[in-house]
């Protein structure tokens, strides 16, 4: 990802994704995220529809947003791939330390329902 894409979401704590369904439709998700060596990385429910949405396409448009969802910035294209275990820990890890005990209890209670995956984009 180029540092001048990535420069856009330096300090921000929501980005809006954007997935698509089967027949194409967008659906956008307000999320926390962190990046890491120039990827952009979420941790999300493994039962979640935003990765039932990314198992059929993995294209993806993300901006910068408020916690409701509304962009803040420009749109960009990217391609999302499901993270291994070590990014899974390394998101966990960066998402507790930028977003505190919030992301503690969240994560707690979302991994109670299920599986927690790893979503990395690139832009």
């Amino acid at each position: 990802m180029s540092s001048e894409k990535l420069a856009l979401f330096e300090g921000q704590k929501y980005l809006c994704l954007e997935t698509y369904k089967k027949n194409g439709q967008g659906v956008k998700t307000p999320v926390w995220f962190v990046m890491s060596n120039g990827i952009i990385y979420i941790a999300t429910a493994a039962s979640s529809g935003k990765v039932k949405r990314l198992n059929h396409n993995k294209s993806v448009k993300i901006s910068p947003s408020n916690f409701k969802g509304e962009p803040k910035g420009e749109w960009m294209e990217g391609q999302a791939f499901f993270g291994d275990e070590s990014e899974l820990n390394l998101t966990k890890s960066l998402r507790n330390k930028k977003y505190g005990l919030l992301s503690k209890i969240i994560g707690k209670f979302v991994s109670r329902n299920g599986k927690i995956v790893s979503i990395g984009i690139k832009l």
